[in-house]
C-alpha cells in the first residue's frame, strides 16, 4: 500500500478491493452501487463523492487512518481526527483504559497501539521487563520486539517457537489487513530473530499459552484482546487492550499471593515506558 500513497482514489479503492479479494461485482452488490459505476470510479472516469468513498470503505473494512487517506486522495478533508490520549476529547477514554488496567491487577495488562507499541500498562507487567536489555526499553517500547528479541523476553519463554508463530502471524495479518509498511517491517524484523516459529499445540490445549520460566517455577498465561468498536477517532480506533490471565492454577496462586507487584505501596499503574 505504501507504493500507492500518492495514487488517485480510484487506484487506492481498487487496491483495497483486491486486498480483500473481492470482485467488482462482489463489492458493488455489497455497497448497492452498479458495477459500471464502481468500474468508472476505479479507472478514474468518475469522481466519487465523499459519501460514496465512505460507503465503499465501510464494505472494504478500511481502517480509519486509511479512510482519511482515501478522502485526501479525492480532494476531501479527512473525516476522522487523530488526537493524543491526553486531549480533552479523549479524557473519558483514557480514564476508562486506566480503570481497566487497574482493575485487572494482579494480572498483567497493557494498552497497545496499532504497531504494538506500549501506550500504558499496569504494575503487574513489571516482571516481564526484568532482564531485558536497556535498548529494548527505550520508548516507544514495542511489545512484539520486546517479546521475541534474544535480549528481551525470548530466553525466558519456554514455548518460544509456538509464541513466535502466534505473534508473527498476528503482525503479518494486521500488516496485510492495513497495508501498513511499518507493520510489514516489524514482521520482517522479528521473523529474522533467532529461533523457529513452530510448535504443535497439545491435544488438550484450548489456547496458545505464554509459558515463562520464572524463579519460583513456570508461569503460564493466555491473553484476551479488546478494542473500542465504536471509535471515530484514529487514535482510539487503533488502541488494543492486551489482558493476560493465568492459564493454570499454579500461576493464579502465584499472582494472588503477590508474585507480581500490586497497588500496595506504589502507584496503581506503572509508567507506560
Amino acid at each position: 500500500m505504501t507504493a500507492l500513497r500518492d495514487a488517485d482514489v480510484g487506484t487506492l479503492l481498487r487496491g483495497w478491493r483486491e486486498r480483500r479479494r473481492l470482485s467488482q461485482l462482489d463489492l458493488a452488490s455489497r455497497a448497492e452501487v452498479s458495477t459500471r459505476h464502481l468500474s468508472f470510479v476505479e479507472t478514474g472516469k468518475s469522481s466519487p463523492t465523499r459519501e460514496m468513498i465512505d460507503r465503499l470503505a465501510t464494505h472494504l473494512d478500511v481502517p480509519l487512518r486509511e479512510r482519511n487517506h482515501l478522502l485526501l486522495s479525492a480532494g476531501f478533508a479527512p473525516q476522522h481526527p487523530e488526537r493524543t490520549l491526553d486531549a480533552p476529547e479523549l479524557l473519558a477514554v483514557s480514564a476508562a483504559l486506566g480503570r481497566i488496567l487497574d482493575a485487572h491487577l494482579p494480572n498483567p495488562a497493557l494498552v497497545l497501539d496499532r504497531w504494538w507499541d506500549i501506550v500504558d500498562r499496569n504494575s503487574a507487567t513489571d516482571f516481564l521487563l526484568e532482564g531485558c536489555s536497556g535498548h529494548l526499553l527505550d520508548p516507544p517500547v514495542n511489545a512484539v520486539r520486546l517479546s521475541l528479541h534474544p535480549e528481551g523476553l525470548a530466553p525466558r519463554i519456554r514455548n518460544l517457537g509456538q509464541w513466535r508463530a502466534h505473534l508473527i502471524g498476528q503482525v503479518s495479518a494486521r500488516a496485510q489487513r492495513t497495508g501498513d509498511a511499518r507493520l510489514r517491517s516489524l514482521a520482517d524484523e522479528v521473523t529474522a530473530y533467532p529461533g523457529e516459529a513452530t510448535g504443535t499445540p497439545g491435544a488438550g490445549d484450548v489456547v496458545i499459552p505464554l509459558i515463562l520460566s520464572m524463579q519460583p517455577g513456570d508461569l503460564s498465561f493466555f491473553s484476551i484482546s479488546a478494542a473500542v468498536e465504536s471509535a471515530l477517532d484514529v487514535t482510539v480506533d487503533e488502541l488494543r487492550i492486551e489482558a493476560f490471565y493465568p492459564a493454570d492454577e499454579a500461576t493464579a496462586r502465584h499472582l494472588e499471593h503477590g508474585g507480581t507487584p500490586t497497588t500496595e505501596g506504589r502507584q496503581a499503574r506503572a509508567d507506560p515506558l
